[in-house]
């Protein structure tokens, strides 16, 4: 297999704020979203208040990231860390937290790629606001991040906006939706969804503003879905269920705009939301200058035609939603699952890679790719994770076919650079090169420990991609 992979390609791997920080409420943090969900479940599993510790460890983590061969770390910086009840005053203490992080990273070579949201509203909000569902939430988002671009940006040049906006959006959880009733969840999701788009949008111009040569750019979900049949109507839903959860949130990061078929269904269901009249400036005016990649799975989908009982536009199921008159979600009988279930292709990275240049011409970076599974610590204090190194190995396979087909991908970034806490398995599953020593209730020492996909990872970046 040639090599295609420029030499100056970025290697590197990922985190979030929530799932790897702890010291959830240390020097003036506020609580998130992501704490209160987590503190819902913390009998079943671990939760945020310590998740991986890099809160007081980053220094030994940036110096495992060095060894590693680490070009970038894509991150996230937690607003309510910054602004603790998410649109009061700057909490000093978070500003000197990130500053030591990437003052550290640059230390050690690696370039700081920060993502401004993961999943982590200030909780504040929540009650003031509903969060999202409020455009006093935009503000509030546009006041954190021109905060993170004028503290950061004269060291940080490339960020993210919204993680995965797209997937969010589908995870009532996660977008504070506790108590909405069954006949308004959709409406005030398509208004929430919206406001974060806007929010997005002035973010991206903040940045350009704000940040000396700064690049900036949404991170989706991807989603590139197979028919379940070569009949027509499979083919067309296949192409629908990719437009609903991914390509409508593309078109509008990209072009400023909802897609036809996407102000059909919202106006046909009457969820359409309320828009201001200076939106359309402001979203047509943001233009990114790169996307960010998350993969994981492919889907199938076949035709699902309204009916009498579901008339169109009826949603069933919260994720992977199946929807009338439009689409339903099937197994693909091809392909392995993974443990946790998600079925493992890494050809559809390289089918996705190719829709998303083909369709953007932006450059991309992908920000998330891994396997979760249950790690072993042998009695010989290893981890042995051969699965994981076959799951690395082909999705790069994939990047560097990708790479020769014409995609501009200038890096790779894995889910996750060291174990980290998942927020519906806990320290059960497990994607990192490093094995945090802690179960879901016992933190034993939380050591780092090496696991054999960290040697593998490591040649490949001092190979600069897959040397067989």
């Amino acid at each position: 297999m040639k090599n295609h992979f420029p030499e100056d390609f970025w290697w590197g791997a990922s985190s979030s704020a929530f799932q790897i920080e702890g010291a959830w409420d240390e020097d003036g943090k506020g609580m998130t979203v992501a704490d209160y969900n987590s503190f819902q479940k913390s009998e079943a599993q671990a939760d945020t208040k310590v998740a991986s510790d890099f809160y007081h460890r980053y220094e030994e983590d940036i110096s495992l990231m060095k060894e590693l061969g680490m070009k970038t770390y894509r991150f996230s910086i937690s607003w309510a860390r910054i602004i603790p009840d998410g649109d009061g005053k700057v909490n000093e203490k978070g500003v000197e937290f990130y500053n030591k992080v990437i003052d550290l990273l640059l230390e050690n070579e690696i370039i700081p790629f920060v993502t401004l949201y993961h999943f982590d509203l200030p909780f504040s909000l929540v009650g003031k606001y509903n969060g999202w569902e409020d455009r006093r939430c935009v503000d509030a988002f546009e006041q954190f991040t021109r905060v993170c671009y004028k503290e950061f940006g004269d060291r940080v040049k490339h960020w993210q906006v919204n993680n995965e906006q797209n997937l969010m959006v589908r995870v009532n959880e996660r977008m504070n939706m506790y108590a909405v009733p069954a006949e308004e969840a959709e409406r005030v999701r398509a208004q929430m969804d919206y406001h974060m788009f806007v929010a997005h949008a002035l973010a991206t111009n903040a940045c350009h503003e704000l940040v000396e040569g700064g690049k900036v750019g949404p991170a989706v979900s991807s989603t590139m879905t197979y028919p379940a049949s070569n009949k027509p109507m499979d083919i067309w839903a296949a192409k629908m269920n990719d437009n609903f959860k991914t390509n409508y949130a593309l078109d509008m990061y990209c072009y400023g705009d909802y897609p036809g078929y996407y102000k059909e269904y919202l106006e046909k269901t009457g969820i359409s939301p309320v828009r201001q009249p200076e939106d359309e400036e402001i979203l047509k005016s943001a233009k990114p200058d790169l996307i960010a990649v998350n993969y994981y799975r492919t889907l199938v989908a076949s035709y699902l035609p309204e009916t009498e009982e579901h008339p169109f536009g009826t949603k069933i199921n919260e994720i992977d939603f199946d929807l009338y008159g439009y689409f339903k979600i099937e197994k693909n009988p091809h392909l392995q699952a993974s443990e946790y279930g998600a079925q493992i292709d890494p050809m559809g990275l390289r089918l996705v890679l190719n829709e998303y240049y083909n369709r953007y011409r932006l450059p991309l970076i992908i920000t998330e790719n891994g396997l979760g599974t249950p790690d072993a610590l042998t009695e010989d204090g290893k981890i042995h994770d051969d699965y994981r190194i076959d799951y690395i190995k082909e999705h790069i396979a994939a990047c560097n076919d990708a790479i020769a087909d014409g995609v501009e991908l200038f890096g790779y970034c894995p889910w996750a650079v060291i174990d980290i806490l998942s927020s519906h398995q806990g320290f059960k599953k497990r994607y990192g090169f490093v094995y945090v020593n802690r179960e879901d209730h016992d933190l034993k020492d939380l050591a780092r420990i090496k696991k054999d996909s960290f040697y593998f990872y490591q040649k490949v970046i001092e190979d600069n991609g897959l040397s067989d």
